[in-house]
Parts: structure tokens; sequence; C-alpha cells
């Protein structure tokens, strides 16, 4: 993630407090990422963030009160990230379907170009606990409202249809995250992107008019 891991200057330095306190929380949450990468949330410590990150005990508890605490904001900037990034690629010229398609992609790729932030996001999300499952919920659920206006859902049917297809990225890219598998990601997306046009096509994402998924 941008400046996650950036390093203080050795010695004396004349950067102010807030900057000083911005990159060390940085570098917490990239930390917090990385090592539950490799041991999951329950066997992460306190201290394998602490080696991580290069920050003292006393910093970690200046700016989290707990490992829940660093954990949930490490999931608020993954999530702030893919939000912007899914925004970001919907907007511009083409129909819904390609800006669905483009939408789509920058989301698998996020992810991809983040395997820390996104394990912990996709994966360890569900070992910590009621609250980040709660949260969770409440991304799935702004992500569904985003695809729904992408698609131009117009009735409870159509926005169901779109709610159902961020729950199936959630679940299809769970493995290639936990595999590493890239090439596994970019698969995901062009399934939902050829799933999604089949359901154009069918009329149940078109124009507002819900006709039978049946051939």
């Amino acid at each position: 993630m941008d400046d996650a891991g950036r390093r203080l200057p050795r010695g004396r330095h004349a950067l102010p407090p807030e900057q000083v306190a911005r990159a060390q929380r940085e570098r917490l949450l990239a930390a917090v990422a990385e090592a539950m990468k490799t041991k999951g949330y329950a066997a992460t410590s306190v201290g394998d963030v602490l080696k991580g990150a290069g920050v003292s005990r006393q910093t970690f508890y200046e700016l989290f009160s707990s490992k829940l605490d660093c954990f949930m904001a490490a999931f608020d900037a993954v999530t702030g990230l893919l939000e912007e990034r899914l925004t970001e690629a919907a907007h511009g010229d083409g129909t819904p379907l390609e800006r669905f398609e483009r939408a789509m992609r920058a989301y698998v790729g996020t992810l991809a170009l983040e395997p820390g932030y996104a394990r912990l996001f996709v994966v360890e999300v569900h070992a910590a606990g009621p609250e980040a499952i709660r949260r969770r919920a409440a991304f799935q659920g702004r992500l569904g409202e985003l695809v729904g206006a992408l698609l131009e859902a117009r009735d409870e049917q159509q926005r169901f249809a779109c709610r159902a297809v961020v729950a199936a990225v959630a679940s299809l890219v769970t493995l290639p995250l936990v595999d590493g598998d890239a090439a596994a990601l970019d698969a995901v997306a062009a399934d939902i992107v050829a799933h999604v046009r089949l359901l154009t096509e069918r009329g149940v994402l078109a124009g507002g008019r819900v006709e039978s998924a049946a051939p």
C-alpha cells in the first residue's frame, strides 16, 4: 500500500510529530498485514507486528489499543483503497458492462498487488471476530450499491442480482489469494464479467426490465 513501508530517517531529524506518527502507523499496518499473511490472525502477536514494523511497544500502544484495533485499521485502509480504485475505474466512457469490467479488473488487480492486505481483508477477517465480520458485511453492502448503480439496477430483483455478484466475487477470490495465484485471480475477473454479460443479455440487468433468466 502507498508509503506503507516507508522508513523514518536515522538519527536526528526535523520531521513534525504528526508526520512521524503517520509513518509509524503506516508501517504498523503493513506489518500486521504481512504477519497475518504467513501466520494468520490467531497466531500473530503484537510482538510479531512490532518486529515487522521496527517500532517500539510503547509506540504501538500510543497508536492502537490492541492487535484487533490495528487489524481493523488495516482493514479500513484496504477497503478504502479498493473503493477508490473501483470508483476511479468505473468512471469515464463506455457501456455499463464495459465500465463494470474495468471496475472488476481494478478490484482483482489491487488484491494481486497487495497480497498481505488482501488476505487480511478476505481470509483473516473471519478469525478477527464479530466486529470485523460486521465491517466486512458493511463494505460488501457498499460494493453491492456501487455495482447496482454501475449496472443501472432499477428494482429490488436487479439490486439483489448485483449483491449476489459481489458475494460471488468475495468467495471466488479466496482460494487464489490463499494460493498466491495471480492467474487464477485474473480468471475470476473474466468469469464474473462473462456471467454479468449473460445476465445483461437475458434481461436480468438490462434497462430496468426483469425477465426470466431461463434460456
